[in-house]
């Protein structure tokens, strides 16, 4: 409300006094288009979906050793309905299940808690990689207004309230936003996980055991 109230009172300032607008210097940036052409977004963003495609494929992992087991399970358990076994080994049938479900369901909780420790590791440093960037591109347009002159700066891409550009149309020649990606774009690119602020999360705390287990569900 209060960016739409300002530029509403610039906009009646200039419109009244054309003389004041002719020396007002003004600039607009794409801040969207800056940031995603900038060469470190996108090496960050290619390290995050390497991370997260890592972290899949070790869940998945762990989910097909899960799977194995539940087929183990349902295995002892027909086993233990046959007529024909004696009393004593159907009870270490029915106990070698047990111990396995154990497990399996101790593995499951672990893949949860992993599972959302991970998602929400990647998700801020992702929040952290971005802000950086902004600051980044934020630095190259504080010196372009110092070395231009501008009075005043807009970010073209920038929504009002209701959704609606603030900025709905500016002159090319007030446009520097390939000025700041080329300047951007000239310095050397992060290379390593450490740079980008994407190193992996800590493994998660081993679970307290369940003291009475259960039989995991089959997959449908």
């Amino acid at each position: 409300m209060k960016k739409t109230l300002i530029l509403s009172l610039l906009i009646a300032s200039l419109a009244l006094n054309h003389q004041a607008a002719a020396e007002i210097n003004i600039g607009t940036v794409d801040m969207k288009k800056v940031f995603e052409s900038y060469k470190k977004t996108k090496d960050a963003e290619q390290r995050i979906s390497e991370m997260r495609n890592k972290y899949k494929k070790e869940l998945d992992e762990r989910m097909e050793k899960i799977k194995g087991m539940k087929d183990e399970i349902d295995k002892l358990t027909e086993e233990t309905k046959k007529a024909e076994l004696s009393a004593e080994k159907r009870q270490d049938k029915a106990k070698k299940r047990d111990e396995i479900a154990n497990e399996a369901n101790n593995m499951w909780r672990d893949i949860q808690q992993a599972q959302q420790e991970k998602e929400k590791s990647l998700a801020d440093h992702s929040v952290r990689m971005r802000n950086g960037i902004v600051e980044e591109i934020k630095k190259i347009i504080d010196k372009n207004v110092a070395t231009k002159g501008y009075d005043l700066v807009f970010d073209k891409s920038g929504p009002s309230l209701n959704g609606v550009n603030i900025v709905l149309h500016a002159k090319e020649a007030w446009d520097f936003t390939k000025d700041v990606v080329d300047e951007l774009n000239k310095a050397p690119g992060a290379s390593s996980a450490e740079d980008l602020d994407v190193a992996p999360p800590a493994a998660p705390a081993a679970t307290t055991p369940a003291a009475k287990p259960a039989t995991p569900k089959k997959d449908k």
